[in-house]
Parts: structure tokens; sequence; C-alpha cells
């Protein structure tokens, strides 16, 4: 292995990845295997099918009644019934040796074959049967309620094409015409590994500074979703002779190979290394002009593709929806996918990621106008839930800086179609209203919701805007004291809005377990060695916490800014009370500021220091919604105070909750 090797070749855009890939990479012929029809679902089929037989395979009667020649109903009516004698009678399934002549009948089931001589069938509706005679009341014409056989399917006709998705139906069309086992292309063989010391499985114990493998099951999951057989090798430790040596071994079972992590410019990032090492031509390209995911690798060895993801998981999954996704699918011969695209705007001004192309996935809400809002994931690449819980993505150009509010822009969706929750809350995050849409969901099955968190100012600016049902807020007025109210004028939002009750929240100090910094009061987070943990910028929080500290400032004769500065932490910010609970109980800090249900829940001791009132904002044109409706209701019913007090230690419904307190 050579001593000097460069890290980061020369960035490359998704498109020429492509195109380097196909000009080095000379695939093979598919593999063929045949298995059962039955066990066909989602296969591609190898050859086409056609039928060796006719279905049906035999003249059949179309319903109950008596088959017959048509002729001799041709003056029957209710007035004038024609007589005809009864032979027999022929079930389903039976093997008919009759003959009908002329004045004759024989009674026949659904699914019967026809007896030599009939040619049409009088529903048993139009008939009356008395011993060995029946009489026809209803003229029929030849061919009437009868089946000819081959009118399906003729024999040698072509039913299915080479290449066609097996699904439900082609199953039950091959299974007409006797079709046991068919040819499919074998799936394409793909090897998963994950990498990094840090990583665990799930299931197993998490000590210190490790985190759950998220990429390994994740990726084993989308490769199947792409017609895919995934294996997964495992996790790969930063050693890089152990490295080399599973992926030799994986390139000998697999068509293709993957791995998540490994590959920066980090000490123990080695991949790079390692599948250079392996074979010509190696590296195909490592890094792309991208975000996320500009360290991903291309590689090729054995004439077999070796993809090198990044580790945080939204990046990995990013890049394999967008550059792995169609490789395996063209190995697999299934049908080229047109992603589906739809326009959104911009509810907010934000800024992207210099010089690099940036594929940002967004959360989409429908407007009243029936425009749709693209809130962006900005809990960033290392967080699962910034792919998980979007609908799509943005694909922004390296050449803009910032998207402005208002910005149209084309989204690009993650499955074929947008299915837009029934319930959608836009504001301040809490438990309580996770517990709500838990409860509601449970009370109807077709409930769905989403809780898009940015703050009470958030919430506020998204019912001015129509995009939310409903908006948790906490916001008190500083000179009154009063909650929520005062912001509804302030927001211009008086003759649109009502604000609901929610319920009563206690804020305070959350510390450690035993207090061991003896924090009691805001006033003790400039002492020497007590590191904060603020909240974010527009939550409710945020401003209570100002508050507090803005009185104690005046009281020392300073402002804000001076104080803040003496306050080891204050600039470290968390987006939620939970991020705070867990950033005190993982040692990141000592102190901060949040809710009781968060200490609780963590494990954590809990100052109390402030009532605060929960409501929720709704615009006026809402109140009809049958969600809306079930949200309000389910606020004032003892089910839900119950709840709460069982399940979120500090939250506390009162007898006003579901209330109206302010409408137009």
């Amino acid at each position: 292995m050579s001593s000097e090797r460069k890290v980061f070749r020369q960035l490359q855009s998704l498109e020429n990845a492509f195109s380097i890939l196909w000009k080095s990479w000379q695939q093979k012929p598919l593999l063929r295997e045949e298995i059962s029809t039955e066990h066909s679902l989602g296969r591609i089929l190898a050859e086409d099918v056609s039928s060796a037989i006719d279905v049906p395979g035999f003249d059949r009667a179309t319903m109950d009644g008596f088959a017959v020649t048509a002729e001799d109903t041709f003056s029957a009516d209710e007035q004038h019934p024609v007589n005809l004698r009864v032979l027999a009678q022929v079930e389903a399934g039976d093997d008919s040796t009759y003959v009908v002549s002329r004045g004759e009948a024989i009674e026949v089931a659904t699914g019967a074959p026809m007896p030599k001589g009939a040619n049409a069938v009088v529903m048993v509706e139009f008939t009356k049967r008395m011993g060995n005679q029946v009489s026809i009341f209803k003229a029929v014409s030849p061919g009437e309620n009868v089946t000819g056989a081959g009118s399906d399917i003729m024999c040698g006709e072509l039913l299915l094409r080479k290449s066609q998705t097996i699904t439900p139906r082609e199953i039950g069309l091959m299974a007409a015409v006797g079709a046991e086992k068919i040819h499919v292309y074998r799936k394409p063989r793909v090897a998963i590994f994950s990498s990094g010391n840090e990583l665990v499985r799930p299931g197993e114990q998490l000590g210190f500074a490790k985190i759950y493998d998220i990429n390994g099951p994740s990726l084993i999951a989308a490769v199947e979703e792409c017609g895919g057989e995934s294996k997964f090798w495992g996790i790969l430790p930063d050693d890089y002779p152990t490295i080399k040596n599973q992926l030799g071994l994986a390139l000998g079972d697999s068509d293709v190979v993957i791995s998540s992590g490994s590959t920066s410019a980090g000490p123990g990032d080695q991949l790079y290394k390692a599948i250079d090492e392996l074979g010509s031509p190696g590296i195909l390209l490592h890094g792309l002009t991208l975000k996320p995911g500009k360290p991903a690798i291309v590689g090729l060895v054995r004439d077999k593709p070796i993809f090198g993801l990044p580790g945080y998981p939204t990046s990995a999954l990013m890049i394999f929806h967008v550059l792995v996704a169609p490789v395996i699918r063209r190995l697999a011969n299934a049908a080229e996918i047109k992603p589906a695209r739809v326009q959104a705007v911009s509810p907010m001004k934000f800024f992207k990621a210099r010089g690099r192309r940036e594929l940002l996935p967004v959360q989409l809400i429908a407007q009243p106008n029936g425009e749709l809002s693209a809130y962006p994931m900005q809990s960033g690449s290392g967080a699962v839930s910034s792919f998980a819980l979007a609908d799509g993505f943005a694909d922004l150009p390296e050449t803009q800086e910032y998207v402005d509010e208002g910005e149209r822009m084309e989204i690009e969706l993650f499955g074929q179609e947008l299915t837009p929750p029934t319930l959608v809350a836009i504001g301040s995050h809490c438990v309580g209203l996770d517990i709500a849409f838990a409860m509601l969901r449970e009370r109807d099955t077709a409930f769905t919701g989403r809780t898009i968190n940015v703050g009470s100012m958030g919430g506020f600016h998204a019912i001015r805007r129509g995009e939310a049902d409903v908006a948790g807020v906490h916001l008190q007025e500083e000179k009154t004291g009063e909650y929520n109210i005062p912001f509804i004028r302030a927001f211009d939002l008086e003759k649109c809005a009502v604000l609901v009750r929610g319920y009563d929240r206690e804020q305070g100090l959350i510390v450690k377990r035993g207090n061991p910094k003896n924090i009691r009061q805001l006033e003790e987070l400039t002492k020497k060695g007590v590191r904060f943990i603020n909240r974010n910028r527009g939550s409710g929080t945020r401003l209570l916490i100002d508050r507090h500290l803005t009185e104690f400032a005046k009281s020392q004769g300073a402002d804000l800014e001076t104080l803040s500065k003496k306050i080891e932490g204050y600039g470290y910010e968390a987006k939620s009370h939970s991020a705070v609970a867990a950033a005190i109980k993982n040692d990141r800090a000592d102190v901060g500021y949040g809710i009781r249900t968060a200490a609780f829940a963590a494990g954590l001791d809990f100052i109390k220091t402030d009532d605060e009132k929960y409501d929720f904002l709704i615009p006026q044109v809402r109140l009809g919604k049958s969600s809306v409706k079930a949200f309000i209701d389910l606020l004032g019913s003892t089910q839900f105070s119950q709840t709460l007090r069982d399940r979120a230690p500090g939250l506390t419904a009162t007898d006003e909750s579901g209330k109206v307190i302010f409408q137009p």
C-alpha cells in the first residue's frame, strides 16, 4: 500500500458520477432462475409468458338455470310459457355427456359445462320446474348466459412480457393457465456493511459514547425495496486489514457492495484505500459536489460496483436514493421509476451550503389556497429524522446561496404520491401534544397527525400564513404576565384565529440527580464551573429564560448581553426540552431550563420556577374540520386529563382545557 495517497480526488457532480460508472462498468447479463408462480410477487419476468390452454377450456354456463336450444324459447313470455322436458341436472365440475335436442333442457349450475346441442341458458328466475318438466317464461338468444371456450384466454395467446414486474394480478393470470413455475431474473445480491468503532447493533447493550447502527437496517430495507437481495455483513471496525479482508470476501459473494462510514478524511476513514488495493480500476471517484454526501465513494473491483456512503444517516440514505438505487434497479432489470415532483414555496428564509448543490429534505404542508409550503428539515445530516420524516427534497443548485421566504421550489417526492395528514400542528413542541395525537389515533385509526417544531413564534407565523390546523404556543407578555393573547394582537390575528386553552406546564431548572452543583435558581448560572445549556431563539422557553436573566442583570446594574458572557454555555442551544435533558444526562451540561416532564423522563431532578399556559392557536376557518373538533374535544376530556397525570408529570389539564378563551 502506497504511503502517499490523495484523500479526496476531484469532486464530481452527481451526473458525472453516473457517467463515470457507466463508462467503466461492463455489466454482465442478468442470471435467471425458476421459481414457483405463487411466490413470485415483485419479481421481474425473464421471459414472455404465453398460454398453453384455452380459458375456459369448454363452453360453460354463467348463470344458474336451464341449458336449452335458444330457438325453442323464441315464443315464450309470461302469458305463454314454453314447456320443455328436463333430462338431468349438471353441476360445476361435472363431466357432462348429455345431448340436448329440440324440446329438451338440462338444469345447470353456474360454471357447469354446457351439454351438446344447447346454445343458451335461461336464468332460473324465469322458469318453473315441475317434476321432469320446466316452464320457460322468457325467450333467450343463442349464446345468452354462456361463456365460450377460449373467450377469456386463447391457447397460444401472449399473456405477459419479459421484464414485466409481477403483481397479484399477474400471479392470478398465470394461475389461470396453469403456470406452476416461471423464469425470473435473479435478484442482484447486495452486501451491506456499516463502519465505525462507535456503532452497536440494535438490541445490544449501548455503552458510553456508542450509538446504534441506523444505516445497516435502513439500507437493508432500501435495497430490497429496489428489487435487490440484501445481506448484512456486520459492522466494520476502524481497522484497515479487517476492512480490506471483509470487502474482499463480500465481493466474492455479491453483485454490489455498499458500506456506510469511513469515507471521509479522518485517520480512521480507510475504506477508499481498501477499495484501491482490492483491484483495478478501484476508486472511480471520491467526493461529490453535493450536500449531503460530499465524501461519497464509487469504486469498481472485479467488475462489481462498490459504494462508500457517508456515515451520517441522512447523508447515507439520500446518496443511496439518488445514486445507488438506480444502479440496483438497473441490475434487477426493474422499470425506471420517474420521481413525482410538486411545486412548493418556502415559509421562511434560510441559507444553504455555499458552492455545493444541496439536496434538502423538506416536509410539505398544504395552504388554504391549495399551494404547498416546504419546511426544511434542519436537524442536520447526522439526524435520521431529517430523512425519515421528510416528504421529499429540494434540489438546490450550487450557485444559490439562500432560499428566500415565499420563494418557489420544485420538490421531488420520496413516494409517488403525497398523502396529507389529517391534523397539522406547527409551533412549540410538547410531550402533551404527542400524547394527544396518540390518543386521537386510538380513537380513530384514520387519524394521521404531523408536528413541525419551530417554536411558539414560528407557530404564530404558521397560523398567519394559514399552514397549520393548530399551533402550540406559550408566550408570556413581560409587562402584564398574560400568556398568548397579547401576541394574537401583535401578529394581527384578532379577526381570523381563536385561542383554545390547553394545559398548565411546570417550567424550571433541570439538573443532575442529587443536584451536585447545588443550583437553586437561575442567578447561579454565573457560578464558576457551572455548564448551562440554553434553548433555541424563538422558543417560548428561551423568551422566559432571557426575561428572568434580564431582570437579574438589571438588579446587578448590567444588561443581558453582559450577563450572558459570564454564563458558560449560554450560546449552546438545544431545540427541545428533551434535548436539554439529554445533554444534562450525558454530562454535556450541568443545568438547563425546561419542563418537569422532560426531567422526569430522563431521571433528572427538577426545581420549579414557573407555571405557564401552553395553549393552542387555531385558524377560525379550521374550527369546522373534523380532526380539529376531535382535538378540541379531547383537550377537555377527563381521559386526557388523567393520561397527563399518569404519563406526563408537570403537565396539568384544568377546568378551562378545551375551551375557547379568545375569539374574533
